[in-house]
């Protein structure tokens, strides 16, 4: 049984900074794209970062982009989501997904991901 859980969500004022983490148990992560998403209150869930089973490809959302940076740790079984120079607009319920096709890069869109954490929420505070 594939389980994921995120961690280090909370609550902090505009321009600091967080650290998402999300550990898998039940695969070996080494064979799978990962990504983050997130869901602010009243809107879809969107896309936030993804990474290729080697680390070697990052996408973004451009709404992060040069401040989010995704990575992972194979042997730790973990993906991380380190969230630089926040702002109010980040506050959401953050999800790290993993998507059981065997891909070389990762896709963006939620729907091609199969396994969800149950979200850990970020709030930013002006």
């Amino acid at each position: 049984q594939v389980q994921l859980v995120e961690s280090g969500g909370g609550l902090v004022q505009a321009g600091g900074s967080l650290r998402l983490s999300c550990a898998v148990s039940g695969r070996t992560l080494t064979n799978y794209v990962m990504g983050w998403f997130r869901q602010a209150p009243g809107k879809e869930r969107e896309f936030v970062a993804a990474i290729s089973r080697s680390g070697a490809t990052t996408y973004y959302a451009d709404s992060v982009k040069g401040r989010f940076t995704i990575s992972r740790d194979n042997a730790k079984n973990s993906v991380y989501l380190q969230m630089n120079s926040l702002k109010p607009e980040d506050t959401a319920v953050y999800y790290c997904a993993l998507d059981l096709t065997i891909r070389a890069n990762p896709l963006t869109s939620e729907h091609e991901y199969d396994y969800w954490g149950q979200g850990t929420q970020v709030t930013v505070s002006s």
